[in-house]
C-alpha cells in the first residue's frame, strides 16, 4: 500500500501548524490578551483546526515560547562553533536579535505555565550563554564587570525596537545592538553604525489611534 497521501496530509498538517503558529506570533505580539479566535482568523483556518492542534490558549502561548527557547540553544550551541571568542559573543547577539525570540519572552511572560521540559531548556540556554560570557571576557574584549544577565538586557532592549515595517524593524535592532556592544567592548569599533539612522518623526506611527 502506498504511503503518499498519509505522507501528503502529514505535509499539509505541518503546513497547517506553520501557519497557525505564524499567525499566532503576530496576533500575541499585538496583544497577548487577544482571544485564541484571532489566532484562526489570521491564520484563515476554522477554530476546529486550531484546537485539533492545541487544547487551548495556553498551550499555544507555551509552544510559541518553547520555540523561541530552542532557536536561542541553537543560536548559541551555532556561535560556540566560533573560534574567535570575541565574534563568537557578538555574532551570538546579533543572531538572536534577528531571530526575535525576546519579543515572546517580553510579551508572553506570566501568561502561562512553563513544562519541566522548558524549565530544562532555560537551564540549557543559561550554560551556554555563560560559556559564551567567560569566552568573551578571556579575550580581552568584554568589560570585565558584564555579568551573563546582563546579556537578557540588551536583548530584550532590542526586542523593544519595532515599526510597522519588518526590514526597517531589522536595520534599527541592529543598529541598536551595535550600539549597546560599543557598550560592552574594551575596545568599541569606530566603524559607522549599521543601517540609516533614525529619521525624525519614524516612530510617530506609535501614537495614532487605534480603532
Amino acid at each position: 500500500m502506498s504511503t503518499r497521501p498519509l505522507a501528503g496530509r502529514r505535509a499539509q498538517a505541518a503546513r497547517n501548524d506553520e501557519v497557525i503558529l505564524e499567525a499566532a506570533r503576530a496576533v500575541f505580539l499585538d496583544d497577548p490578551k487577544a482571544p485564541i479566535a484571532a489566532v484562526a482568523d489570521r491564520a484563515g483556518v476554522g477554530i476546529s483546526a486550531l484546537y485539533r492542534r492545541y487544547a487551548g490558549k495556553e498551550a499555544l502561548l507555551r509552544q510559541l515560547c518553547h520555540d523561541g527557547l530552542r532557536r536561542y540553544i541553537a543560536v548559541a550551541e551555532e556561535a560556540l562553533a566560533e573560534p574567535d571568542d570575541w565574534a563568537a559573543f557578538a555574532g551570538f547577539l546579533s543572531r538572536v536579535v534577528d531571530a526575535d525570540v525576546h519579543s515572546l519572552t517580553v510579551h508572553l511572560a506570566g501568561t502561562f505555565t512553563p513544562t519541566e521540559e522548558m524549565g530544562r531548556d532555560a537551564v540549557r540556554a543559561g550554560e551556554l550563554a555563560s560559556t559564551l560570557v567567560e569566552r568573551a571576557h578571556a579575550s580581552g574584549r568584554l568589560r570585565a564587570d558584564v555579568v551573563v544577565r546582563d546579556l537578557g538586557l540588551v536583548l530584550e532592549g532590542c526586542a523593544a525596537v519595532r515599526v510597522p515595517d519588518a526590514e526597517r524593524t531589522r536595520q534599527l535592532r541592529r543598529r541598536q545592538l551595535a550600539v549597546l556592544l560599543g557598550g560592552l567592548s574594551t575596545t568599541p569599533d569606530a566603524g559607522a553604525l549599521p543601517g540609516p539612522a533614525p529619521a525624525a518623526g519614524e516612530f510617530d506611527w506609535r501614537w495614532r489611534r487605534r480603532e
